[in-house]
């Protein structure tokens, strides 16, 4: 498959909420997301969204959908808090989005600081546990 028809992000992570609109409002809140689409389901559920943040996005759906896929995801609070994976955003002020992330009430795990291999970081959960990596280190860089 040729890659040229693709822009913007070739990587993009998808999540599974199990109050998605809320949740959507909470990452475009905390971290600056802007929503890209939104595709609810007759009950208020989301059946797919995109949310982006410069030229990078995240697809998030509400836990059950009615999908296969649905079967495939556990949520955070089904395994302990413990993740399988978590989304980096590569930040341009990681100090800035550290008190917007703060005052939205993102529960710091890894508090802000410098990095051994450069940038400033922090990891945060969101108000249903999933972790978020947010730093200014920028792996393109290399």
């Amino acid at each position: 498959m040729s890659q040229s028809k693709i822009s913007g992000s070739t990587v993009i992570p998808a999540l599974r909420y199990r109050d998605a609109p809320a949740m959507i409002e909470w990452l475009c809140r905390a971290f600056g997301f802007e929503k890209h689409a939104v595709y609810p389901n007759l009950d208020g559920t989301i059946a797919h969204a995109q949310l982006t943040l410069g030229t990078g996005m995240v697809m998030l759906g509400s836990v059950s959908n009615g999908s296969p896929y649905s079967d495939l995801i556990r949520q955070p609070d089904e395994l302990d808090k413990a993740e399988t994976q978590s989304p980096y955003i590569a930040v341009a002020d990681c100090d800035a989005v550290y008190a917007q992330a703060k005052a939205a009430g993102a529960e710091m795990v890894m508090d802000i600081k410098d990095q051994d291999y450069g940038g400033r970081g922090f990891t945060c959960r969101d108000p249903e546990g999933h972790l978020w990596s947010v730093g200014s280190y920028d792996p393109w860089s290399e």
